[in-house]
């Protein structure tokens, strides 16, 4: 089956090997069988804080790891949230297909709202889930890479296709989320790898950069290294990535290091970590920032359309 892929990343930081492996992987692998949107959700920065940061230089940073770990502009459309205002027109109605006690309950927004940096939690917070559903539907998205955490926000968007279907006529289709290999990559500090969280390691990080990160890391104080991923998170993280790089089951590892301890477990991490982000790192450095923002610029001027088709479609089916 062919599917209308939509995925993205808000620019708010460096993407990092958490994103790579729940999510990034995953689209590389998609944008050979399906057609794909990935979206540079910059509106959604001011979701959970009060400004936006260096915004035109983090989209330019995310845009490079993009394309530097191996999206194709012929085979993908990136575009940018706030250059397509016809897909931020779909909120309207479809906020009206969804109470808001839905939204308090939402799991997702939740954590959002633990780990905001608002002085205050704002109206947006309790609408981004239907503000994805807009990013997926407006292009008649049916399949969703996502990591675990957006899970109930997929959620959300499959209710609002549902209930605009039922109450004004079939318009969308109902979308499945598709999760990666690893959805949810321990950070440094033995929690979930998080830009906010100061426990990842960025795409584009030199190999010195990336060793000092690891040497960094949370383990303890047991020489022997097992991969216990409830009681030794710190040591079990570090093989997890280790594996991930190399392509090797974690606890063989475990066994391979033995009584070498948290210095051993961390070398080997640093060089399984550094020989797999070599080439991406290659690919990055030779990449034009001018070229790159051209590319971003196709990708608005398509997503307009298809937006501005869908949202005539909308109007149609409520009677406007």
């Amino acid at each position: 089956m062919n599917h209308v892929v939509l995925t993205g990343d808000r620019p708010t930081g460096p993407l990092h090997l958490g994103h790579y492996f729940g999510s990034l992987a995953n689209r590389v692998e998609l944008q050979h069988r399906h057609r794909m949107y990935v979206l540079v959700a910059d509106y959604q920065v001011i979701t959970d804080r009060d400004l936006p940061g260096e915004i035109q230089r983090n989209i330019t940073e995310l845009l490079l790891d993009y394309l530097a770990i191996g999206l194709d502009p012929a085979k993908v459309m990136i575009f940018q949230h706030s250059a397509v205002p016809e897909l931020n027109q779909l909120l309207l109605p479809f906020l009206s297909l969804v109470s808001m006690a839905e939204l308090q309950r939402n799991p997702t927004v939740k954590d959002e709202i633990l780990h905001s940096s608002q002085s205050a939690v704002s109206g947006l917070m309790f609408t981004y889930p239907v503000h994805q559903a807009a990013d997926i539907l407006f292009c008649k998205g049916t399949l969703v890479p996502v990591g675990r955490d957006q899970l109930p926000h997929v959620e959300v968007t499959r209710l609002v296709a549902r209930r605009f279907n039922e109450r004004y006529g079939t318009v969308f289709p109902v979308p499945e989320a598709m999760m990666g290999a690893q959805p949810s990559l321990k950070g440094l500090d033995g929690g979930k790898m998080s830009k906010s969280r100061g426990n990842s390691i960025p795409l584009k990080a030199t190999e010195d950069e990336t060793a000092a990160l690891i040497r960094r890391a949370v383990t303890d104080a047991d020489r022997r290294i097992t991969f216990d991923e409830e009681r030794r998170p710190g040591v079990s993280g570090l093989l997890t990535l280790a594996g991930l790089c190399l392509d090797r089951p974690p606890r063989e590892l475990a066994e391979e290091i033995g009584d070498g301890g948290a210095a051993r477990l961390k070398s080997v991490t640093t060089d399984a970590v550094n020989d797999f982000l070599r080439p991406i790192r290659k690919r990055r450095a030779d990449l034009d920032e001018g070229a790159v923002r051209a590319v971003l610029r196709e990708g608005n001027a398509t997503a307009r359309e298809r937006a501005a088709l869908t949202l005539e479609e909308v109007r149609q089916a409520m009677g406007f």
